[in-house]
């Protein structure tokens, strides 16, 4: 039995999120049709993680096994035929018997994108969050440096999916300005459910004066998410990379 990673990229905005669901069109349900049709039975597909509902991907990876003897080089070509044009498989490969998508996964980069404009563009419709106003950039990068760390982040998470615990450390949080789209890139070795949403939507606060920077690491020891800023639209997010090791980290390049 063969274990196949594949690379792929997404855009969210017509599904309810990657995980496969009975009612409604996922990424996962439409990428197991297709794998099934190319390689036979294949019951299950392993994401790297459960991005939401309207959340794209810039960068993605799955893992599935089959006994199908098709060269795993020639497999986007074939899947990618049978796939919907906003989902694409660009690499797979071989992966070792160990290989999970999810559990063997070092850290996770996400990009939120807003444009600070009261006039929408409707070629951005769907692809970024629109912000009526000017952010404080400066503001939002001294609270954004007290996220960075190893920090129990229950204050910036929804009520979801269970986990055994809320502690994650986040490698990086950086936020860039171009006239008036803003990016925000975040690195963690995890993220709770809607935790970079939340605390995109903490640093918004910061900027209107809500909060204050330097009291984020209190916020953070409270556990408590009514004192954090909004969980911000799905729609402005991106999962942007993902980190392995050997062979599969390669193909994540």
């Amino acid at each position: 039995m063969r274990n196949i990673a594949l690379r792929l990229s997404y855009d969210g905005t017509r599904y309810h999120g990657w995980q496969e669901q009975r009612s409604d069109v996922t990424v996962a349900g439409t990428l197991t049709r297709a794998v099934n049709r190319v390689c036979g039975d294949v019951s299950h597909i392993t994401g790297c993680g459960r991005t939401d509902a309207g959340v794209h991907a810039e960068r993605y990876c799955a893992n599935f096994r089959t006994e199908s003897t098709i060269p795993a080089e020639r497999l986007p070509y074939a899947i990618n035929t049978l796939l919907p044009a906003d989902i694409a498989v660009s690499a797979a490969i071989d992966a070792p018997e160990d290989f999970n998508a999810v559990l063997s996964c070092e850290k996770k980069e996400y990009i939120y994108k807003i444009v600070c404009s009261r006039l929408r563009d409707p070629f951005l419709n769907g692809r970024a969050y629109f912000y009526p106003k000017a952010l404080d950039i400066d503001a939002m990068g001294e609270a954004a440096g007290h996220f960075v760390g190893t920090h129990d982040f229950a204050a910036v998470r929804s009520v979801g999916t269970e986990t055994k615990t809320t502690v994650r450390t986040v490698h990086w949080f950086e936020i860039s300005r171009g006239g008036e789209n803003v990016e925000m890139r975040v690195c963690a070795d995890g993220f709770l459910y809607n935790m970079a949403r939340a605390m995109v939507g903490t640093l918004i606060y910061v900027s209107e004066g809500k909060i204050r920077a330097e009291e984020i690491p209190a916020l953070l020891e409270t556990r408590d998410r009514r004192l954090a800023g909004p969980t911000v639209p799905p729609w402005g997010l991106y999962l942007a990379q993902i980190w392995y090791a050997g062979a599969v980290g390669e193909m994540m390049r």
